[in-house]
């Protein structure tokens, strides 16, 4: 079977900068920021209080008048998202109900609240106590499942978790599903909860920001705000979008993925590197001297604040682009770490950047020490798009999954 054509037909986000994908481009664009005191939890025994929280979340809003109860935030959250997408895409469910859908969904925890409240309750009170309802969504996939079977999504169901990789990971597989003739529709994307139980373990590893707002890239960066957010793409075999009318707001070109066994450093840099190669090489694109191609341009980075990690993702890029030599944002200076959700959500501001030829910045940069290595500013700019334009998301997760993903415009 040909290697088929994969297109994006759909888009649905939650974020602390809102849900419609237009309005949070434009928030990032002007170097807005979601990242707010904690509301959710009682932050006090972290070395920040700020995080990026959706808020206010009102589920009913989005899923209607049913019951709920069996659903945890991150279900809800993604159940919330798959809504956005499937109404965008235009998939009602009388058509999903004559042909099979599929998900992919990449996470670092899934429900990490929810299993950490089921422990304590049976620890303290006894198993008598413990709730059946909670138990339900204690497993990784059980976003993934709740949102199947609460949108009839009867195809390939598939939970990925490869910290801040995960949600490029997930779209990366979805496309290859389809490419390979395995399904022709698939959501893929990412989401993540911001809870105490997670927060609290980053903040003794020392990975949370103080006070001061998390600076990506920033030469006094000294961690990342915890976040949260949903993002799922419609991907579609392009003949079958062709065959319903259904508008391509970008295609999938390419992807790579690599491991670093330690995570940071040189090694993770290489790493980082050898995925975005194997992207650009997926994606049959013409490379110049610098590897980067005429036709790359912009770079959406997982950078986070993080000391270590954000260093040897600029090497990484610089290592396989060329220094300095295409523009380069990181939206989490906005969002915060939203972890399984943060790839997703770079892919939806590259696909906003491919229509409008405007890149968002880095909210409240103020210089970098690796300004010898990336293209980088404070607040978006305007890039001219021409045809055939590609735009590459790329992550670096702390245990060393390392992802690139490459987008070019309809």
């Amino acid at each position: 079977m040909p290697v088929r054509e994969v297109v994006v037909t759909g888009i649905g986000l939650l974020s602390p900068l809102g849900d419609e994908p237009g309005a949070v481009h434009e928030a990032l664009l002007a170097g807005a920021t979601g990242i707010k005191p904690i509301e959710l939890f009682d932050p006090s025994l972290l070395t920040t209080k700020n995080g990026g929280e959706i808020r206010p979340f009102d589920p009913e809003r989005y899923l209607g008048d049913r019951n709920l109860r069996p659903l945890d935030r991150t279900s809800r959250l993604l159940i919330s998202a798959a809504t956005r997408a499937l109404d965008d895409a235009k998939w009602t469910a009388e058509a999903r109900g004559e042909r099979e859908l599929s998900l992919v969904v990449g996470t670092t925890y899934c429900s990490m609240h929810t299993i950490g409240e089921f422990d304590r309750r049976g620890l303290k009170l006894g198993p008598n106590y413990v709730s059946p309802f909670d138990f339900a969504n204690s497993v990784i996939n059980a976003a993934a499942g709740q949102a199947a079977i609460w949108h009839g999504l009867t195809g390939v169901n598939s939970t990925l978790s490869g910290g801040e990789a995960s949600g490029l990971q997930a779209i990366a597989y979805g496309a290859d599903l389809i490419r390979t003739g395995q399904a022709d529709v698939v959501l893929a994307g990412g989401v993540e909860e911001l809870c105490f139980e997670s927060a609290l373990a980053y903040s003794r590893a020392g990975r949370l920001c103080g006070e001061p707002p998390p600076m990506p890239f920033g030469a006094q960066r000294n961690g990342f705000a915890p976040g949260e957010g949903a993002g799922l793409l419609v991907l579609e075999a392009a003949e079958v979008a062709a065959g319903r009318g259904a508008t391509v707001l970008a295609r999938i070109v390419g992807s790579g993925a690599a491991f670093a066994p330690r995570g940071t450093g040189d090694r993770a840099g290489a790493a980082l590197a050898r995925a975005i190669r194997a992207a650009m090489a997926s994606g049959d694109c013409l490379k110049g001297a610098n590897g980067a191609g005429p036709n790359l341009l912009c770079v959406a980075s997982g950078a986070s604040g993080a000391v270590d990690v954000d260093r040897s993702e600029a090497e990484g890029i610089a290592s396989a682009l060329g220094a300095a030599t295409v523009p380069v944002s990181a939206i989490k200076a906005s969002l915060g770490e939203a972890l399984g959700a943060s790839g997703a959500l770079q892919a939806i501001s590259l696909i906003a950047t491919l229509a409008d030829g405007r890149l968002p910045g880095i909210a409240g940069f103020a210089g970098s020490d690796v300004q010898d290595l990336l293209d980088l500013s404070a607040l978006g700019r305007t890039l001219d798009v021409p045809a055939g334009a590609l735009a590459l998301a790329t992550a670096l997760s702390a245990d060393g999954p390392a992802m690139a993903l490459l987008l070019a415009a309809p």
